[in-house]
Order: structure tokens, then sequence, then C-alpha cells
């Protein structure tokens, strides 16, 4: 198993169960460590320099130099069918742009292939008033061979078809399963505030919803692959992960935030054991 590969070349993690590993560790460091191709699938969104707690705010070449040492390391460490999820958000330019996306900086220097640009719609957010009220973040998908590499459609098909008996020459035209879900995705955002947070809310400012990284798992991963976060963060990744049969590792630099994911797992994997116990108990249950 490579996960356990990983394990003895990066020693004892700070939080681990079986087929999870997280890091208190500096993500660069701890891939140059690495040997090449032990991950299947990196889903992350690092931090934008934009001022955010979490963020070190350097001078923008030295930000954007640092994003490359990080993905070059990536891609040494990328199985030749691998995927690369990328989330960057937007930084402002004093007299050149208000708010530029991150990739557009980068798109030149990244060494993995561009399949494809994904917008999630998360519907509610800032509003403005001398711009358009935001209400979306990009996803970019990379791999690291143009020609060959996972797409599990399938497990990802939209069943909500509008005419699911609609024929074509006497044939059903749709796909029984549902449709592609297209390159616009519309899941909300975790929400917070006191009589309106998410169930899935933690302290983490800057929380995925496991919807959207359940769909970039599905399809761009197999039960048994090594998924990667190298900003795991509040541990989203790692949760969905795990609950789709993956392996996982993770870093994170902050160990505030070290616990707060690893409180996660360890309350997510208690409750998938008890679930699992009910399920030996009454095995007829649900059929």
């Amino acid at each position: 198993m490579r996960i356990e590969h990983i394990r003895e070349v990066l020693g004892t993690p700070y939080y681990e169960a079986d087929g999870c590993a997280l890091y208190n560790m500096d993500c660069l460091t701890a891939m140059r460590d690495l040997p090449v191709e032990v991950v299947d699938l990196t889903v992350t969104s690092p931090p934008y320099n934009i001022g955010k707690e979490y963020d070190k705010d350097w001078p923008l070449p030295d930000y954007l130099d640092w994003c490359i040492q990080w993905i070059r390391e990536l891609y040494r460490i990328t199985r030749s069918e691998g995927a690369f999820w990328l989330n960057l958000g937007y930084l402002s330019m004093p007299g050149r742009a208000k708010a530029i996306p991150i990739p557009y900086l980068l798109w030149n220097r990244i060494p993995f292939f561009l399949i494809q640009e994904i917008v999630w719609h998360y519907g509610a957010g800032v509003a403005g008033r001398k711009f358009f009220s935001p209400r979306n973040e990009k996803f970019l998908w990379y791999v690291k061979d143009q020609d060959s590499y996972t797409f599990n459609l399938d497990d990802v098909r939209d069943p909500n078809v509008k005419y699911p008996n609609q024929k074509k020459n006497g044939k059903i035209k749709v796909n029984r399963i549902g449709k592609n879900p297209a390159d616009v995705w519309q899941f909300p955002k975790v929400t917070s505030g006191t009589k309106r947070a998410a169930k899935e809310r933690t302290p983490h400012p800057a929380q995925f919803p496991i919807s959207v990284i359940e769909r970039i798992v599905k399809s761009s991963s197999h039960p048994g692959d090594v998924v990667l976060d190298p900003f795991m963060g509040s541990g989203t990744t790692a949760v969905v992960a795990l609950s789709l049969g993956r392996q996982v590792v993770g870093f994170e630099i902050r160990r505030d935030y070290c616990e707060l994911a690893a409180q996660r797992l360890s309350d997510y994997l208690t409750i998938r054991k008890e679930r699992e116990a009910q399920a030996q108990l009454f095995p007829n249950m649900n059929t």
C-alpha cells in the first residue's frame, strides 16, 4: 500500500487511522521527501495571499514562485494517470486589477495539462455596489497525461433529467443513469452565523462543502486510490475520501487546523463504526 510507504518516509503522522495519515508539516518540505508517483489525486485550495489569518502576505512574485515550487513537487509525486484539482481565488493588483484570478498569473508555469475550468456557483455571498456581486469560485482540473487519465462520468451523473423518456429514431435519447453535470456546478456554500450555520460547519474560515469534493473524488479517482490534500485545513477532503473508500494523506502547517481536522476525522470514523455495528445487528433493516 502506497500510504504505508508514505508513512515510512515521513514518520509518525499527527493523526492516523486505517487508510488515513495527517501530518502537521509544511507541504513543500514533505513532498520533497516523497518518492515519485505515490499519489493518484490531489484536491486542494492553498492560501490566496490576500491577508487572511492563514496567509503569509508575500510580495506577489514570491507568492507565485512558491506556488510553482509546490505544484512542481506535486507533479513529480503524482501517478501517470493522476489528476490535480486546484481551487485558487482572486487577488488585487494595484493599478491593474481589482480582482484577478490567480491562475491567470500561473497558467504557463504549471507542468500539468489543463483539461477544464469548472465554475462552482454557490448562490450567496458579498453584495457589490460598484461591481457585480461575486457568486462563484473556480476549480481547475489538471491531469498528468492528457491522453490517459481517470474520469468516472457515470459515477457523477445528475439524475435530474428534464425529459428522461425523450427518444430519437425510436431509442431513448438520454443516458438512463442521468445527464453529464456540465462545467457549472451549483452547490451552496458552507454557511456560518448563529442561526444559519450549515450542519457541517467548523471554525475554519474557508471550508468547502462536502458535496463539491465528493463529485471531484468520485470522478477523478477509484476506490483504494491515494488522495492528497497539501493544505488540509478543516479536513473536508479527508472525510470525503475515506467515506468513498479512498486512502488519504494530508499536510497542514497550522497545528490548530490539524487538531480541527483530526477531531473531524475521528468523529466521522466513530459514526461510521457505529453504523457498521448497527448493520451487523440488523442486516435486513434497509431491505
